[in-house]
């Protein structure tokens, strides 16, 4: 690899890192659907609770489990 690439290659994984450190700020602290409140201390809840990034629009939506795992249900129901 080329000096340049090498400068570069850590620069563009800062920004990235940077990036999406900055969108932590707007992850709400409830579940847009049913309003279950969230704690972002909670080590349990911060594995199983579903985040969803939306990078064009600098969105992040937070899900709980059982409403993620209705609307999968939903979606294979209406697929069939």
């Amino acid at each position: 690899m080329s000096i340049k690439l090498k400068k570069k290659k850590p620069k563009r994984a800062e920004k990235e890192l940077s990036e999406i450190t900055g969108m932590f700020d707007r992850m709400p602290d409830h579940c847009l659907t049913c309003f279950t409140p969230f704690d972002k201390k909670d080590r349990e809840m911060s594995a199983s609770w579903y985040v969803v990034v939306r990078d064009l629009e600098a969105i992040v939506n937070l899900y709980c489990p059982s409403c993620w795992e209705s609307a999968n249900k939903f979606l294979e129901e209406a697929s069939i």
